[in-house]
């Protein structure tokens, strides 16, 4: 694929030249073994476009970057998000690990157990005053209906 020059957008963050959305950086990560060849390239930042499935990866810090297509594994992770208002209430139950799975993505989401009210920046904040469920993934808290089983998608 080609060299593309990325631009930033208004908010400080680069902006797919395709798209125009911005684009979500990854640090890199652990050096890969791919068809038994050390793959170096695993260990660079990249810039990610969900929404074209692509990422970019600056070549010498030139402020050029190199177009790759998102590995398919990458691309169903973000696809899976349920939109937030199509979340009906739902039973959520603790298994053995104290986690549950999230209705929203699907990853396992932590349990946060009620705690006192707690003061921040000179307010109390009520927060965290009942049981919820947190997913690390998504960042999505679901909290229990009043008097009821159920839990449902919560801002914050």
């Amino acid at each position: 694929m080609g060299l593309v020059k990325l631009e930033m957008g208004g908010n400080k963050k680069l902006v797919c030249p395709t798209c125009k959305n911005d684009l979500r950086k990854a640090e890199g990560g652990p050096v890969r073994i791919v068809d038994g060849k050390i793959d170096m390239d695993a260990t660079l930042p990249r810039q990610i476009c969900d929404h074209c499935g692509v990422f970019y990866r600056e070549l010498l810090k030139s402020g050029y970057y190199n177009v790759f297509d998102l590995p398919p594994e990458e691309r169903q992770a973000h696809e899976r998000v349920i939109s937030t208002g199509d979340i009906p209430p739902t039973v959520l139950k603790r298994e053995a690990d104290g986690k549950c799975p999230c209705p929203r993505c699907g990853d396992r989401m932590d349990f946060v157990e009620a705690g006192p009210v707690q003061i921040v920046n000179g307010k109390p904040d009520f927060s965290n005053t009942m049981d919820h469920f947190v997913c690390p993934y998504c960042k999505s808290v679901f909290r229990k209906i009043a008097g009821t089983d159920y839990f449902q998608w919560s801002e914050k």
